[in-house]
């Protein structure tokens, strides 16, 4: 089965799902030059933030959100009225870790930055943080023009985490210019991948230690490199050739360890840290050991390390192990509700995807050797509603912690609140209503995201997305897909946010002294 931007190009007629998206894709070539102009009104909801929920209407014009009220009477000409009668209404979710068309592998991800935003969108998404990955050598500033100019055409807000693939002082220069010119405030680094991406200690320290200086977040891929490469050729040898050799080859322990060296290694530098897609115990047991000895240290979680188990890698057929494959794999049981009680206690403070799709044919490059299946799943466009179904249905956040979560923390450890992350006088038209009672059944037939499988198909969700603004324009509406190609813009992210502050006083107090000798 061929993926959905493949079916939209050469098919004429399709289903519900296939027709939306040809009509989304036929007003690609419109002008948008209205977009944020529209005047939207959003009345009879409850406003859901993350630190409060009240009944309130809510004006939107010119891509910012202008008042928040009770009741709202005096209109601009040719407002447009949501009703939200029996709905949240919620800040758009900022989804911290995607890879739209990212050269992986051999190949190159199957969903691009208008499909891929277009499908977040569906889902309440309204903003991605991408990644700007260099290939070893490549000038780093060259790399992010091309990611830059891909993500042009964009249907909603987006912004890039740069990585850091490799060292000298051209990649030191790159790093204050991205900082200090493009809005850049945080650095990815991969401690997997050997032979291709992967930070040894050396690099993480310059880059950790000039990160610090520039103001702007190091993130770390947590996986011993070094010990995968070698379990991989092991598992290899021993026979296991599918999927299933994936998960074997990359133990929790690689995970924990790498977690636990990153975080000490920036603990030593005094840099706040932000580890990502924690996928284990042990290090969401680095995390809180972090966290709990007063190191400025955060953690991502993503949405289907909380719901799928590793037994997907033992399933018979092997296109649906396959799809699952990605890194850190999908953990045995047990791991879930520990990671729900990281989320729950504010040990792991956002929610991502790390949506990054290669469809059934990409992923048959691995047919014979699970070390070349691409790696990476879809989820964008299902996050929210999984997160609500699973968190808030079942007793274990709060519709305000949801908003904390999926949105407001994001914004503010990125340091883009509170434009983003909040419904408040002043933010962007960023904004979710969202169904509570809503009920679906997810499945690839019937999503937008450009990949010929779903992770969560057959899931019943209960909690869905009913209308999605984006600057202030209506994307989504009641399941008709409004995106306009290009329409997102880049958001410049400030260095040096709050918690940084708390870091230099620490400095300062901690300074080392000289001893005055006679």
């Amino acid at each position: 089965q061929m993926c959905i931007r493949d079916r939209v190009s050469t098919q004429s007629t399709g289903t519900d799902t296939e027709r939306m998206l040809r009509a989304a894709l036929a007003r690609s070539s419109l002008a948008v030059t209205h977009a944020r102009r529209a005047s939207t009104l959003i009345r009879g909801g409850t406003v859901v933030n993350h630190d409060a929920e009240f009944r309130a209407d809510v004006l939107c014009n010119d891509g910012k959100i202008v008042q928040v009220a009770e009741e709202i009477s005096d209109l601009p000409v040719g407002t447009t009225t949501v009703d939200a009668g029996g709905c949240y209404v919620m800040p758009g979710g900022i989804d911290p870790h995607t890879h739209m068309e990212l050269p992986f592998m051999g190949t190159v991800a199957s969903e691009d930055f208008f499909t891929g935003t277009s499908a977040a969108a569906s889902g309440g998404t309204t903003m991605i943080i991408d990644f700007v990955i260099p290939a070893p050598q490549q000038d780093v500033m060259q790399a992010y023009h091309e990611w830059r100019g891909w993500a042009e055409k964009a249907a909603t807000d987006y912004s890039f985490h740069v990585a850091i693939t490799w060292w000298d002082e051209s990649v030191k220069q790159a790093m204050h210019t991205l900082t200090k010119e493009y809005g850049v405030n945080s650095f990815k680094h991969f401690m997997a991948y050997k032979n291709a991406i992967m930070c040894d200690d050396e690099v993480l320290i310059n880059s950790f230690a000039t990160a610090r200086d520039l103001g702007a977040l190091c993130t770390v891929h947590a996986e011993n490199g070094d010990l995968v490469y070698k379990l991989q050729q092991e598992i290899f040898d021993k026979g296991i050739t599918g999927p299933e050799g994936h998960p074997l080859s990359r133990p929790p322990e690689v995970e924990g360890e790498a977690a636990n060296r990153a975080l000490r290694i920036a603990e030593v530098l005094g840099a706040p840290l932000y580890v990502v897609h924690n996928s284990c115990e042990e290090s969401l047991e680095a995390v809180t050991r972090a966290r709990l000895n007063g190191q400025t240290a955060f953690g991502e979680v993503l949405a289907q390390h909380l719901l799928i188990d590793d037994s997907v890698y033992r399933d018979e057929d092997w296109r649906t192990a396959a799809h699952h494959v990605m890194s850190p794999p999908f953990r045995p049981k047990k791991n879930q509700e520990a990671l729900w009680k990281g989320l729950q206690s504010g040990m792991l403070d956002t929610t991502a995807t790390d949506h990054c799709c290669f469809c059934t044919d990409q992923k048959m490059m691995g047919k014979d050797d699970f070390r070349s299946i691409p790696n990476g799943t879809g989820g964008v466009e299902d996050r929210m509603s999984v997160l609500w179904h699973h968190g808030v249905g079942k007793g274990r956040l709060t519709p305000s912690e949801f908003v904390a979560v999926t949105s407001t923390n994001c914004a503010r450890i990125f340091n883009i609140f509170p434009r983003k992350g909040a419904v408040a006088v002043g933010a962007d038209a960023d904004v979710v209503v969202w169904d509570p009672s809503s009920t679906r059944t997810i499945t690839q037939d019937k999503q937008f995201s450009n990949i010929d499988f779903n992770i969560y198909e057959g899931m019943q969700v209960t909690g869905n997305c009913a209308t999605t603004l984006s600057g202030g324009n209506i994307v989504w509406d009641k399941g008709e897909l409004k995106t306009v190609r290009g329409a997102g813009k880049y958001v410049d992210r400030p260095c040096f946010p709050e918690y940084f502050k708390m870091n230099q006083v620490k400095a300062e107090v901690n300074k080392p002294t000289a001893v005055q000798r006679g």
